[in-house]
């Protein structure tokens, strides 16, 4: 057994370790891949020249360019590092993971929209812009990569996969007492509300993206998503005034679903209020730690040093799998009950389903549900971030992604590779 928990050096050059004689080398299309202690790591990446500057390295990214396509590879991997964030602090001790040899080997048919065919892991990785792609299931890693040079040391940028941790700590808040009520409305913990439509809402409605208040969420850049980010990472005036902006109401809380990062941001307002300290020392506290994670993460911050809870949380990919396998057995990490099973039940149940979101997944408690209704679930990241959960495998998938536009359809791509790796691996007895 490998204790994860130092990252591989990635100094030298694929060539220097290839002739040193220190790893193996395989192919994902063209680009060089060189396997270390199980984690295959490569310089290349499909589409390279789109991620690249006027000589050939990886663009180097800053407050003003990280969202464009052509900065994401470096952005994506260091966000915390160009915006302001808090960190979460690691435990002093890592739980440690097995790794298959040989790795996993599953083929599936790919996504009508990326190109059929019939298509291995590294076939997948040859034709998505994938940063960091890691399969496990119980305490064994069955397969770890990464490419454009991007290793396991690297923070990826989680987007809206943090909306899932926001609803995890909204649950760890209530059975505390913290929070009496999903009932309650906003306002309750967060007096700055008070008149305003979100005040208005009940936390229930916030979490399952009902809460009726106009919020345009395209990434056209015009939208109320841009607005949102520029009064917040954007530096603009951020607390509870960011969320004021967005004060009309055009449905009842709970009678339709609309997609809305604003709700989350308002439920990351209530979670600070109601557990009176920085929510990235309460994550560390009440889940980082537990679950035994290897490396600090971080949270983008707004102005007024509020975690935005939308997006912005930044961890390595073996400690996404960490947290993703912890859902996967029911909110347990080893002995301790990190997140309560009946709450983690809660999130991952349809409250509304793929019918009525229009995007084929059901949504839960910020979570998104497989149309299987299996008990099986997602979070999901723009750009290309994703985690698969299937609990009765014990099986997780972490997908992280420099897709080159919030629209992108190639996530159908990552779906279709995961279903059929839970085809191949058998439930758990």
């Amino acid at each position: 057994m490998r204790l994860a928990s130092a990252p591989i050096a990635f100094a030298l050059s694929v060539m220097a370790l290839i002739s040193a004689g220190c790893a193996t080398q395989t192919l994902t299309g063209t680009s060089p891949v060189v396997v270390i202690e199980g984690v295959g790591l490569s310089a290349g990446g499909p589409d390279l020249d789109r991620y690249t500057d006027n000589r050939g390295d990886i663009a180097r990214a800053d407050r003003t360019n990280w969202w464009g396509a052509r900065y994401s590879v470096d952005s994506f991997s260091r966000l915390d590092e160009i915006l302001a964030a808090r960190v979460t602090a690691r435990p002093a001790s890592p739980r440690a993971w097995q790794y298959a040899d040989p790795p996993i080997e599953v083929t599936y048919d790919g996504a009508p929209v990326t190109g059929p065919g019939r298509f291995s892991i590294d076939g997948y990785l040859g034709r998505n812009p994938v940063t960091g792609l890691l399969i496990a299931q119980g305490d064994t890693i069955l397969l770890e990569r990464y490419q454009y040079g991007r290793t396991d040391s690297q923070r990826m940028t989680s987007f809206s996969m943090a909306k899932t941790l926001i609803a995890l700590m909204i649950g760890i808040a209530l059975n505390q007492g913290k929070i009496k009520s999903i009932d309650d409305m906003a306002q309750v913990y967060v007096p700055s509300l008070q008149g305003s439509a979100y005040g208005a809402t009940p936390i229930r409605h916030l979490l399952t993206m009902s809460s009726g208040v106009k919020f345009r969420e395209e990434y056209d850049g015009r939208d109320d998503s841009a607005r949102l980010s520029q009064a917040t990472i954007g530096g603009g005036s951020g607390g509870a005034a960011a969320a004021r902006l967005f004060d009309e109401r055009i449905a009842q809380p709970g009678a339709r679903w609309s997609y809305a990062s604003a709700e989350t941001f308002v439920l990351a307002l209530v979670l600070r209020e109601a557990i009176g300290q920085p929510i990235a020392d309460y994550f560390s506290q009440t889940i980082w730690q537990p679950i035994g994670a290897e490396a600090n993460a971080s949270w983008l911050i707004d102005r007024t040093g509020l975690e935005v809870g939308y997006m912005g949380f930044n961890a390595v990919v073996r400690d996404y799998a960490r947290l993703a396998m912890m859902l996967a057995r029911g909110g347990k990490a080893g002995d301790k009950q990190v997140v309560p099973a009946t709450w983690l039940r809660e999130m991952s149940t349809a409250q509304f389903s793929g019918a009525q979101t229009g995007r084929w997944f059901g949504y839960g408690y910020q979570t998104w549900i497989f149309p299987d209704n299996d008990g099986s679930f997602a979070l999901l990241g723009v750009r290309g971030q994703s985690i698969f959960v299937d609990p009765k495998r014990e099986l997780v998938m972490v997908n992280t992604a420099v897709r080159p536009s919030a629209r992108d359809a190639g996530g159908a791509d990552t779906t279709a590779l995961w279903r059929s790796i839970r085809r191949s691996v058998a439930p758990k007895p």
